[in-house]
């Protein structure tokens, strides 16, 4: 447990709840980081029809605190990449019964007009530890409820049965309607899961990655698979990635695909088309929100333009402070 929160933490957590209370808030995009009503972190990218959703851990960490104070998952949404609308909290770790908090890493996906939000939790008694749960909603900005009543994964599930495997998770949804989730720290986890998205569906094999630490995010482009995740560089994360033939591997090894955030330790991948056009989304930290600097703890979200190359591989994105604000190349 962190230290008690003082009264300079109180007002500043006070300013970001006035912001989320009430109405939803639309704003213009400035560059990176993209969202400045709130320090954010681990995007989730979600293409609905003509919008994008972007789910968010929402950082709360103040100075004299403890990092990764995260106690709910914003969500915002675009249906040009520049107007975009603030939704506020849609999701707590509170809303399952089995946790004690920790909204870390998370991703959304939609199937037979659900939104099933798969989450990084504490898990309480007796399966103390990191833990994925499963929620589900009629609209990508919820509301969303528990959609089992107990964990999807927990430490006794996994092979090696460490208190911080079971985070981050990611999932892809085959052309043929099949689910694949993949999630981890340090190792890397990969199962199918059963039509109806809240079961595990056989058994849960280990994905050999180069240098992986966590934050995976799976996307499919063509015929060809990536995975995409938080590898070590330099004394902090970087990205990099793998590409497979087959949801089930072999995986190639493909190397950084971008280098480490600013002024942050975690760095965590989100890759999506929208309109034509591939994003990726990460956070650093650069951002100054009432009175407090970003840090490793109060991070925020940002994002950039994604190429391939004719081979498949992805090229090489460098962070920018000016991000989509400047027209992709052609």
């Amino acid at each position: 447990m962190g230290k008690t929160k003082g009264w300079t933490g109180v007002f500043v957590l006070s300013l970001a709840a006035c912001a989320f209370a009430g109405q939803e808030k639309p704003f213009k995009l400035e560059g990176n980081p993209i969202f400045r009503d709130a320090f954010t972190a681990d995007p989730a990218p979600l293409v609905v029809g003509d919008t994008l959703y972007i789910h968010v851990g929402h950082d709360e960490a103040v100075d004299g605190g403890p990092y990764y104070d995260i106690t709910e998952w914003l969500c915002y949404s675009t249906k040009d990449m520049k107007t975009w609308t603030a939704h506020g909290s849609v999701l707590k770790p509170t809303d399952f019964k089995w946790a004690t908090g920790e909204a870390w890493a998370s991703q959304v996906v939609a199937k037979n007009g659900k939104f099933y939000y798969y989450t990084t939790v504490q898990h309480g008694e007796p399966h103390v530890g990191k833990a994925i749960g499963v929620a589900v909603a009629d609209k990508p900005t919820g509301p969303f409820k528990d959609a089992r009543g107990t964990a999807l994964v927990k430490d006794s599930d996994t092979p090696n049965k460490r208190g911080w495997n079971d985070i981050d998770p990611t999932v892809l949804i085959d052309d043929d309607g099949t689910a694949w989730m993949c999630w981890g720290n340090g190792t890397c986890f990969m199962a199918k899961l059963k039509p109806n998205m809240t079961e595990i569906d056989g058994e849960i094999r280990e994905v050999e990655l180069e240098s992986f630490v966590e934050g995976p995010w799976l996307h499919k482009r063509g015929d060809l698979y990536y995975l995409t995740y938080a590898g070590f560089k330099g004394g902090s994360e970087n990205i990099r990635y793998a590409t497979a033939d087959k949801i089930t591997g072999p995986w190639t090894n493909r190397g950084e695909l971008s280098g480490n955030a600013k002024n942050s330790f975690t760095i965590h991948p989100g890759i999506v088309e929208f309109k034509g056009q591939w994003y990726l989304f990460y956070h650093n930290a650069t951002l100054t929100l009432n009175g407090q600097k970003g840090a490793t703890g109060r991070r925020s979200v940002c994002v950039d333009y994604l190429y391939y190359n004719d081979d498949g591989t992805m090229k090489t994105v460098v962070q920018t402070e000016e991000g989509i604000t400047v027209p992709p190349v052609k």
